[in-house]
């Protein structure tokens, strides 16, 4: 948590390259093919930060980006997917060819681990994943995270206790922020909150950045207050091509064209690496060659001069 209160606005350069570290444990925010971080993933990316565990829920193509570059050796999560787009390639190739280990949890003990982290206990008890192959097939190695319990309330009435999740830094991206630190996501905020209140760092990527006075005059809309949050970069359409609600939807067709070299893999997925991460020098860049995505920004300024 961050003591701090003032200017934290950087770039995701600067971030990435002060709070995110090898061997770390990374958060990873949003869901599928909504609000995900993709500056920051890019970011991390483009340095090459490795050896790193990758947690959250419902993690997408931010996630498989880092797993495709090769530069995470672990995941924690209830699924990796992009929906109607299916699932995450890098990562299940990943993990078909033990390059990487995965822990499978359900969507809701992901979420509890973070609460438990935020709320400064070592673990918390929950009902979900008995009865399900989530526990069965685990190796007694793998269940240290895990310990079914009796309730001590409710005798022969069996309880699973899940270990804290508190991640070394967290990426997530919101609608809007300001420069300390108070942050406003709309829409749906999934494991976000939580996972931010249990993280030691957080890096906040946003579509803009608006005045504290703003803040403060509407400060039932902030979502995570500034003490949690460690740097802010303002970065318009950085969670391309996932949503933003409110300012812009998902790309299908660089989805399409994302999965298709993802599941293709090998010099193919290693040329959009080159191509649109290694190869640009920031997230501005991707986007100026996401020939999709310029299309999308020119049309959204359009109808906002019509307005």
């Amino acid at each position: 948590m961050s003591s701090k209160f003032g200017n934290k606005v950087m770039t995701a350069n600067e971030a990435v390259k002060q709070f995110v570290a090898k061997d770390s444990v990374v958060g990873i925010g949003g869901q599928t093919t909504g609000r995900s971080s993709m500056v920051l993933a890019h970011e991390i990316v483009r340095q090459g930060i490795s050896n790193l565990t990758l947690v959250g829920c419902s993690m997408s193509v931010s996630m498989d980006l880092i797993v495709g570059a090769g530069l995470a050796n672990k995941t924690e999560c209830g699924t990796g997917n992009v929906e109607m787009f299916g699932t995450t390639f890098a990562w299940r190739r990943a993990i078909e060819q033990g390059k990487l280990v995965s822990k499978d949890y359900s969507h809701l003990s992901m979420g509890l681990r973070f609460l438990a982290g935020s709320l400064g206990i070592p673990f918390i008890p929950i009902k979900s994943m008995l009865g399900t192959d989530l526990l069965e097939q685990r190796s007694e190695k793998e269940s240290k995270d895990i310990v079914i319990s009796e309730d001590p309330w409710n005798p022969n009435t069996p309880v699973v206790l899940l270990k804290a999740l508190s991640p070394d830094v967290s990426i997530i991206h919101a609608q809007l922020s300001d420069e300390t630190g108070n942050v406003v996501i709309e829409g749906f905020t999934t494991h976000d909150v939580e996972m931010a209140k249990a993280s030691k760092r957080v890096i906040i990527s946003c579509e803009k950045i608006i005045a504290s006075d703003e803040i403060r005059r509407r400060s039932d809309r902030t979502t995570i207050p500034y003490l949690y949050v460690d740097a802010v970069i303002e970065q318009p359409w950085g969670a391309y091509p996932t949503s933003c609600y409110r300012y812009y939807e998902h790309d299908s067709a660089h989805f399409r064209h994302y999965q298709s070299c993802a599941k293709d893999g090998g010099n193919k997925y290693e040329e959009y690496l080159n191509l649109y991460i290694r190869g640009t020098r920031d997230f501005n860049e991707f986007l100026s060659k996401a020939s999709n995505a310029k299309d999308l920004i020119n049309l959204q300024k359009s109808m906002q001069e019509l307005v």
